[in-house]
């Protein structure tokens, strides 16, 4: 196509309708504050400062950091939507894409953003997005006007850096709010410490690895690593590489092999079985954590299992990188790869959830006594009383002396023994659960129910009476149609 000779209009947006846009991309609060931080990453900061101030709805929220800073012209040009070109090859330590992050991050938040940056070797400059004012104008205009002296002399004691502020945040809490309400001081406090915490967790990597020291209200924020590479009983399994990505896999410990302290630590902030799945990283960055990523489903049982992936920014198309950096999708080239992978380590993930971690070794080929076995009729499993097991084999000497010892000690023991977790495992996979005596021979039941059957007649009931009692009964009242003859057993 020859565009010299076609016919052109200029179709400028409108600035009013286009920040609206931008402010209903979706982010929650804490992936905005890490979209920031994000850029003082990139711009190769080594401390960064998270803070907010409450003020009722005149509060704000600040992203200070000692990176390389901007001059006027540089600082104009990171304002503006769609600062550089998506396609265009980035440095692997970037983690940028789109160039709109510093946007629409501070627009999903706040109406005002103010970006006041300094350069080694030129003065501090600030600009500032009023969206009051672009609403007014329908103008794509930055905009200064005078700034309080606590935000210009923020940067007087760095050599170089940038402070992002947010005023105006009326997607946090209403701005006619008073400072003297404290019911919703309390949810702006915990949104804050949902802040930290994410920021604890996206950029634990980086702080792990002395790249970058981040704070909140002043304080260090210590890094959350989800796979506890601490705890001697964690299992690691082999990195496993594929399309230029790799992934590695952990089971976690047992909650029996913690401290309860590190136990609830180690939950996070949405709980052990949210917890569970792929870790997805960009450069170091955690963009996506505990999801399976539409290849399985969360599942109690699975709660140990978490997967580190690591993808270079080049792969951001191919796996769908969002604006947000929140979600993944896996090249279909890759799925089958990846879920094959993942079984290993979800199923010996199942083995340490049922068996508390327990690693059982054999002696000279002692063979391990279950109590409970599985049993596989069809495609349905059930579980049955090992009637070989030696105790089993004592329970029967025992009721010979002491029947009502013997009974009350068996009962006593299949009650604290149920196999629950493996029924819960079999059940949610692939459907265990029988009714009582389902597919067996009945005479045993035909017995019982004789046997009840004669000894409340004997006590003067009539059969109807009887009849009553036995359909009440569990497990007989599976079995009307046994009931309903009990009368002609011989």
């Amino acid at each position: 196509m020859n565009y010299n000779i076609t016919d052109t209009t200029i179709a400028e947006p409108c600035a009013s309708s286009m920040i609206l846009t931008f402010r209903a991309i979706g982010y929650n609060l804490e992936a905005a504050v890490a979209d920031i931080i994000d850029n003082s990453i990139s711009a190769n900061a080594k401390n960064i400062w998270f803070n907010s101030e409450w003020q009722g709805g005149n509060f704000f929220i600040t992203i200070l950091d000692d990176g390389c800073g901007m001059n006027h012209e540089e600082l104009v040009q990171a304002m503006k939507p769609g600062a550089k070109n998506p396609m265009d090859e980035r440095s692997e330590k970037d983690l940028g894409r789109f160039g709109l992050g510093l946007k629409t991050a501070s627009f999903s938040q706040c109406k005002k953003l103010i970006v006041l940056s300094k350069k080694a070797g030129f003065a501090p400059i600030y600009w500032i997005w009023d969206l009051n004012y672009v609403n007014q104008t329908n103008k794509w205009e930055l905009i200064r006007y005078p700034i309080p002296d606590i935000f210009l002399h923020a940067l007087d004691e760095l050599k170089s850096g940038t402070l992002v502020i947010w005023t105006d945040l009326d997607r946090i809490i209403p701005t006619n709010t008073l400072n003297s309400n404290e019911i919703v001081k309390g949810k702006f406090l915990e949104q804050m410490e949902k802040v930290r915490q994410h920021l604890s967790m996206t950029f634990h990597r980086f702080i792990e690895e002395k790249n970058i020291k981040l704070f909140c209200w002043g304080h260090e924020i210590k890094p959350w690593n989800p796979f506890l590479l601490t705890e001697k009983a964690t299992q690691a399994f082999p990195e496993e590489h594929f399309n230029e990505a790799k992934m590695k896999g952990y089971v976690l410990p047992h909650k029996c092999h913690l401290t309860e302290e590190i136990y609830k630590t180690a939950e996070g902030i949405n709980g052990w079985t949210n917890q569970q799945g792929f870790y997805v990283y960009r450069g170091k960055r955690l963009i996506l954590a505990g999801d399976w990523l539409g290849l399985f489903r969360k599942e109690e049982h699975y709660k140990l299992v978490r997967i580190q992936i690591d993808l270079p920014n080049k792969l951001d198309t191919d796996w769908q990188i969002d604006i947000k950096k929140s979600t993944a999708r896996p090249p279909f080239t890759c799925r089958e790869q990846i879920k094959k992978y993942t079984l290993e380590v979800r199923n010996r993930g199942v083995e340490v959830f049922r068996h508390r971690g327990k690693i059982l070794t054999i002696r000279k080929q002692q063979e391990f006594q279950p109590l409970w076995l599985e049993k596989k009729q069809g495609k349905k499993y059930s579980f049955i009383i090992n009637r070989d097991h030696l105790m089993i084999a004592e329970f029967k000497q025992l009721a010979k002396i002491e029947p009502d010892k013997a009974i009350e000690y068996l009962l006593r023991f299949v009650e604290e023994t149920i196999p629950t977790k493996s029924v819960f495992i079999r059940e949610s996979e692939q459907g265990v659960n029988t009714e009582p005596f389902e597919e067996t021979n009945l005479e045993v039941v035909k017995l019982m129910i004789k046997q009840i059957y004669k000894t409340q007649i004997a006590t003067g009931k009539n059969v109807e009476q009887v009849k009553l009692i036995l359909a009440s009964m569990e497990p007989f009242n599976n079995f009307p149609e046994l009931i309903e003859i009990v009368d002609s057993y011989e």
